[in-house]
């Protein structure tokens, strides 16, 4: 996995920047290489990317929101990547907007690209651009305020495993899962 970290100042206050952040369908606007961004509910969104000749479509699951904060997601289908970008005001009129992200680099060319800085340099592009886009409106196009927190997924039986086994210790013949650890 490569990871990328960036960031831009913005000269809006943090509100503005992030409420813009979550238009996700105005992504094209500013993100080279992003042709459609679809908003399928509040954290799923649909993708197709144009890059180097290959479009691609993929879904994208938020897996994290907090207004004025920041945003994480993960792809759920396509090229496998991920990350969060924060929000941190610098004083009331300017805002810190950073990106991290983690993506695995699959064909040859992207794996070129990669080496040669290509992707690194978009993503530098991309908050330039956006850091254009909403200082040119001064305003943003709308903002979801909602929350999205981190939850661990649910736990689930192994396949073919009664449900009193233990999924870590397995059966323990005549001894209740709850007892497995020393629990009486």
């Amino acid at each position: 996995m490569t990871t990328i970290e960036k960031f831009v100042d913005v000269n809006v206050p943090v509100r503005t920047a992030y409420n813009q952040w979550t238009q996700f369908e105005s992504f094209p606007e500013f993100m080279e290489g992003v042709d459609r961004v679809v908003q399928v509910d509040d954290t799923k969104t649909h993708w197709v990317t144009s890059i180097g000749g290959v479009t691609r479509e993929f879904d994208a699951q938020i897996i994290a929101q907090h207004p004025d904060e920041l945003v994480a997601w993960n792809t759920t289908g396509g090229p496998p990547h991920g990350g969060v970008v924060t929000f941190q005001p610098i004083d009331q009129a300017v805002t810190r907007v950073a990106l991290a992200m983690q993506y695995e680099a699959g064909t040859f060319t992207e794996k070129a690209g990669t080496a040669l800085g290509l992707v690194d340099n978009r993503i530098a592009g991309d908050l330039k651009r956006f850091k254009e886009f909403i200082e040119r409106r001064g305003r943003e196009t709308g903002g979801w305020r909602g929350e999205v927190g981190m939850t661990p997924p649910p736990v689930r039986p192994m396949p073919d495993q009664p449900a009193e086994t233990d999924p870590v210790l397995g059966d323990m013949p005549g001894v209740a899962p709850e007892n497995y650890r020393g629990q009486s």
